[in-house]
């Protein structure tokens, strides 16, 4: 038995069509559609009991008492509402080789390869395959289970740039960690109900295991990675998540909803959802600017979103450190952008008080780590973290103790907090209106060839840049090694639509907004290696010396300050401040070695011809053509 509370708000599965429309529940202020949507998923799916999520402090307390009842989580008394879940091993990333995207016509969401090579763009299922999928997966696989409803908004809810969502799982995990990143509960339903009903998102998860009524001892994580599956179709505004409990496979609000579907949704209304931080950045004389970024997931964006200021005067201020939904506003013609997110769920290993030290002020309150390891003194632990106090003792993400030869937490180890507690939150991080955005960094994972910075000449050769991306593969999905990937604007794993139509998208801008005020493109690496293997960049906190840069740039086109070079606009060596750095070449970091330029040319060719001959704009043609010519002159 969970508690009365609990049972409160449950209606019996053969009641389900008489019950669902009691009061009580907060299902009655939800839209005609939305209670057809459960009922039918009830049919399906036969649970033992449904919870309709109401998003109270209460309520995440039963989620709590009974995930450590059923062994998913353990609770760490050395800080404060803190739990360690451990996933089972064939469960700890993304499924980009299991996720599709479902349209009538394939080419709506893949581009056509050249003739004998594997398209990398993302993955087509036919209509009549998905509903045969969700026909067959889901029949019975709630049984003996709670089906948790979860009425969610993306974005402060009711706001001009927020979209609703409801997603049904079977996960008690997946539903509390839910009420952290969304806006959930009640005044989201109730909202629904005033609201286009077409125009909700349906989330269907399931971990693809039924209750075992033979077994005496409940599975701490259960899923079906034989058979997961992660699906998409963005006419019908549905996702359908199968066999995964973990991070963006069955959080169905975060990568599914937020980029995946919502690009298709900004494709039509004329903005950009994007795998981006936003930040805000106050110089020692000067006013405060917002940027966006995209980098690849582990590359360094959320050390970047809660950046830790090495040189004094600056303010340092987070809206979002993942997401960023970017629209024109017509009073201030420029794009504002809203974090849709409510929580943080970030890469664990590599964090610290000396990469960053908000993201350790913030994690140690209210927040659910999973696949970390655990301190005998009732903590948690990670690679690249401090080390422990002597005495201690580690006990691995497998629950086992460390063997020292082998990880002790895994390389796709998380966090999962409110972003309200941030120390360095912005205050306007759930404007409804959203914040300015005056530029945009494109970066990744590039040990050679790539400057520290470099500007582009325009927002056509930004969006070339961003096309071109390219980056070491991390943990964060199934990738194996460190090949360098392309990474086309961060997106390659979430384009809801074919990305040659999304890289018109982008170009379109200018002309779907007139009068727009552009933000200026960039692209970082603070990941440049030299011939012996040694960063040239010491990154962290001292990137606001690049963004001071980036600060300059935007406020003025002050050539004084910038070299112009065949890739773009590079900085002067005397325009970034490198007082108190030592052993740091910046005249290498910022280099442009012409031969490794040339084969970044022919590689993106190469990627846009193999990928997607029919679908590359023209532009993205025309600027290669341009960059070509100005490396073979030199300028």
């Amino acid at each position: 038995m969970i508690t009365q509370y609990l049972f409160s708000r449950f209606f019996n599965f053969n009641n389900a069509k008489l019950m669902i429309f009691k009061r009580g529940h907060g299902i009655e202020s939800l839209p005609e559609k939305m209670r057809q949507y459960i009922i039918t998923t009830c049919e399906l799916t036969t649970p033992k009991e449904i919870h309709f999520c109401d998003g109270s402090e209460k309520e995440m307390k039963i989620f709590i008492k009974k995930m450590m009842s059923d062994g998913t989580i353990v609770p760490l008394p050395k800080y404060c509402n803190c739990y360690l879940a451990r996933t089972d091993p064939r469960d700890v990333a993304r499924v980009e080789s299991k996720t599709s995207i479902t349209t009538k016509d394939k080419r709506d969401t893949i581009p056509e390869p050249a003739e004998g090579v594997v398209g990398k763009l993302g993955n087509w299922m036919s209509p009549e395959e998905m509903d045969c999928h969700i026909n067959t997966k889901f029949k019975g696989c709630m049984k003996g289970k709670i089906m948790y409803v979860i009425p969610f908004s993306m974005g402060p809810p009711g706001g001009p740039l927020s979209k609703m969502g409801i997603q049904i799982t079977d996960s008690t995990y997946v539903a509390a960690a839910a009420g952290v990143m969304t806006r959930m509960g009640e005044k989201v339903s109730k909202l629904m109900n005033e609201s286009n009903q077409n125009e909700i998102v349906r989330c269907t998860h399931s971990v693809g295991v039924p209750e075992d009524s033979s077994s005496k001892k409940p599975n701490p994580w259960p899923c079906n990675p034989e058979k997961t599956l992660i699906m998409h179709k963005p006419d019908e505004k549905l996702i359908v998540s199968f066999g995964s409990g973990y991070g963006g496979n069955s959080l169905l609000g975060k990568k599914c909803f937020a980029l995946r579907i919502g690009s298709t949704i900004a494709k039509s209304e004329g903005w950009l959802a994007e795998h981006m931080l936003i930040m805000g950045i106050t110089p020692p004389k000067g006013e405060k600017k917002y940027i966006c970024a995209a980098f690849p997931s582990a590359c360094g964006k959320t050390n970047l979103a809660m950046l830790t200021p090495k040189v004094p005067g600056y303010k340092i201020e987070c809206v979002g450190d993942d997401i960023a939904w970017i629209k024109f506003n017509p009073k201030t013609k420029m794009f504002h952008a809203i974090n849709p997110e409510n929580g943080i769920f970030g890469v664990a290993p590599g964090t610290s008080c000396a990469s960053n030290p908000n993201a350790m002020r913030t994690i140690f309150k209210d927040t659910m780590f999973t696949n970390t390891a655990l301190t005998s003194d009732g903590g948690v632990w990670w690679e690249g973290m401090e080390d422990v106090d002597e005495g201690v003792t580690i006990i691995d993400w497998h629950g086992k103790p460390w063997d020292r030869k082998k990880p002790a937490s895994h390389p796709n180890a998380r966090f999962c907090a409110p972003a309200r507690n941030l120390p360095i939150i912005d205050p306007n991080w759930e404007s409804p209106d959203g914040v300015p955005i005056s530029a945009i960094l494109f970066g990744g994972r590039r040990p050679e060839g790539v400057p520290l910075i470099y500007q582009s000449f325009s927002w056509e050769h930004g969006v070339l840049i961003g096309a071109m991306m390219r980056s070491e593969a991390t943990a964060a999905a199934e990738h194996k090694g460190k090949n360098v990937m392309n990474d086309p604007f961060a997106m390659r794993p979430f384009f809801g639509y074919n990305f040659g139509h999304y890289i018109q998208h982008w170009l379109d801008m200018p002309k779907l907004h007139e009068g727009i005020k552009l933000p200026k493109i960039f692209h970082v690496n603070w990941f440049r290696k030299s011939k012996d293997g040694k960063w040239l960049w010491p990154g962290y906190g001292d990137n606001i010396r690049v963004l001071d840069w980036v600060l300059r740039r935007v406020s003025s086109d002050d050539d004084s300050i910038a070299v112009k070079t065949p890739i773009g606009f590079v900085p002067k060596e005397d325009s970034i401040n490198v007082e108190g750095l030592s052993d740091v070449n910046l005249k290498e970091a910022l280099s442009v070695p012409v031969d490794f330029w040339k084969q970044e040319i022919e590689s993106g060719t190469k990627y846009f011809c193999d990928q997607m001959p029919k679908d590359t704009p023209d532009q993205m043609w025309k600027e290669l053509k341009e960059l070509r010519k100005r490396l073979e002159k030199g300028h």
